[in-house]
């Protein structure tokens, strides 16, 4: 019999369990039937939180293969104190279901209430409530507090907070955000929005994996695509419109930065990252994905790609107001939205198109979009089309939307790592931080599209992806019909691989796919690997470097090459 907890952690925000913040525990068990654990975990819990004066708490749990998610709702301000609860909850019920000594319950619940004691926060409390009466955005964390957002914002340091009444309420307020969640697509999507906010005269401040951006200024690099990164942004007061990559990461560890969004998009879901945080399925993917829902479900717009059948099929229980998008016009899931009038986003004819009310409005041609490579790169078309039907959402102008898609470039600056295209020497080079199976099929069906006398591809995978899908990942590469590969190590990806081991899966896996050994070459790095590239290229040839790693190294040897070449 296993019964340990791997996770214990505060949920912040919406969240995959409920709209309220709470705490979660994440359960492992073998040989007791999950029922049973939840059953006797929840008795303990529930006798814990009436003891404690929390009867309001509303307890959840959620089974998954090998344990359980076991939970409930908390006050804002004894979210750390939450997790001891759950904590004491769970050794309690462990004992139960062993026959093992039952804790001191009265200790127990005098070291609870000290912990809650010590975290309470009257003055915070008191501030979130006159925030949420005046309809603004509350955004706390241990060191500052922000009440409104952007422009219409005021930061606080979280052990300074004033009384209410010494609040300017007048000048505070919220500004206009998009969430933008999905497996592939969110940073471009991001970006894009972003471009077209600008392109309307609105300082745009977002936040990515690689960046949090407001105007052309790159405020902090790195990955902050969870809630610090929306936090960053919300709280710079140059910002007028907000659009916030929700990565599933900070979804389901925390859960949403705010409880209020103008829009929110699904890009695509697609199987990655299985097995984290209890999501063994792509349904529960999904399911973690639509967290974005609970912060627009009651007055705001859910944008949904219609050639996603997961997204479909999830689609028909939602009660809330939904746009459509779908790189076909004819799709049956966007046709029947746009006769009952609903909104929508489409290509038709090879232009882009946006429709709400009945009303119908022609925006460009697919092959004025520079991001989409003429059209051959149909992900960055439907990219486009999730950005479009975004900027509507966000009350941009047709204009805007029209001079942003047509300004926005793939290169190192507007789209860091994503469909960044080089010519150099007569050769063109399409550079890609595609990371699973399906962002590369997609790069690779663009690539396959391109005209080129000869094609090679660079590819390499971190150690924290199961061998199923490092296969995929050399499967999609193949897709290129490429005329070499180059396989290289990622020596700080290894993540509890030997060394060699990635190389080998991939290796294996273009030989049963038709690969030869002259087909292939290995390397120690990503840079070894586009120096390699670059010495065999020739003028008409095309190179696909899916680089997850070194990327400032590769951009500076790509922009050296094009110096050099003239």
């Amino acid at each position: 019999m296993t019964l340990s907890f791997d996770d214990s952690r505060r949920l912040t925000g919406p969240n995959l369990f409920s709209d309220r913040p709470g705490a979660v525990l994440q359960a492992a068990v073998e040989d007791v039937p999950i029922d049973r654990v939840v059953s006797v975990w929840e008795r303990h819990a529930r006798r814990l939180l009436d003891a404690l004066g929390w009867a309001d708490s509303e307890t959840f749990s959620k089974p998954f293969e090998g344990g359980a998610h076991l939970g409930f709702t908390a006050p804002y301000d004894a979210l750390y104190a939450a997790t001891e609860v759950n904590e004491a909850a769970w050794q309690a019920a462990a004992a139960a279901l062993t026959d093992a000594d039952a804790p001191d319950d009265a200790a127990t619940v005098e070291t609870l209430r000290a912990a809650i004691a010590a975290e309470r926060a009257p003055g915070l409390l008191a501030l979130r409530s006159a925030a949420a009466e005046r309809g603004l955005a509350f955004l706390p964390d241990d060191e500052f507090v922000t009440v409104g957002m952007g422009t219409g914002s005021r930061t606080w340091p979280a052990d300074a907070l004033p009384h209410p009444s010494a609040v300017d309420w007048g000048a505070l307020h919220d500004v206009p955000v998009g969430l933008v969640t999905g497996t592939n697509g969110k940073s471009t999507t991001v970006r894009l929005v972003a471009a077209i906010a600008n392109a309307a005269g609105r300082t745009a401040g977002q936040c990515s994996t690689d960046f949090v951006r407001v105007g052309d200024e790159v405020v902090e690099r790195g990955d902050w695509s969870g809630p610090g990164g929306a936090r960053a942004v919300l709280r710079d007061p140059r910002v007028e419109v907000a659009v916030l990559e929700t990565a599933r990461g900070g979804l389901l560890r925390r859960g949403l930065a705010l409880d209020r969004a103008t829009a929110a998009v699904v890009t695509n879901v697609a199987e990655d990252h299985l097995g984290d945080y209890g999501i063994t399925s792509l349904d529960g993917l999904i399911e973690a994905k639509l967290i974005v829902r609970r912060a627009v479900e009651r007055d705001g717009l859910l944008l949904l790609n219609a050639d996603d059948a997961g997204l479909v099929r999830w689609a028909a229980s939602y009660g809330g107001a939904l746009c459509w998008f779908s790189l076909d016009a004819d799709d049956p899931t966007l046709a029947a939205h746009r006769r009952a009038g609903g909104t929508v986003c489409f290509v038709d004819g090879g232009e882009i198109v946006y429709a709400s009310d009945g009303e119908r409005t022609a925006l460009l041609p697919v092959s004025d979009v520079p991001l989409t490579l003429g059209g051959a790169a149909r992900y960055n078309v439907s990219n486009a089309l999730a950005a479009v039907a975004l900027a509507f959402a966000l009350d941009l102008s047709a204009d805007a939307v029209r001079t942003g898609l047509r300004s926005f470039r793939s290169d190192a600056h507007d789209n860091p790592g994503r469909g960044n295209v080089f010519s150099i020497g007569g050769a063109r080079i399409l550079v890609d931080f595609a990371h699973n199976q399906h962002g590369a099929a997609a790069v690779a069906e663009a690539a396959r599209a391109l005209p080129a006398e000869r094609r090679l591809v660079l590819l390499s995978q971190p150690g924290d992806r199961t061998d199923r899908e490092i296969q995929r990942f050399a499967r999609a590469a193949w897709g290129v019909a490429p005329d070499h590969i180059i396989i290289a190590e990622i020596p700080t990806y290894l993540r509890g691989r030997a060394p060699g081991e990635i190389p080998a899966l991939i290796d294996d896996e273009l030989h049963r796919h038709g690969a030869t050994e002259e087909h292939i070459t290995h390397v120690a790095d990503p840079v070894e690997g586009v120096r390699l590239a670059l010495d065999w290229m020739a003028p008409g040839d095309l190179l696909l470097l899916f680089v997850l790693s070194h990327r400032n190294e590769v951009f500076a040897l790509l922009h050296e090459a094009q110096a050099h070449a003239g």
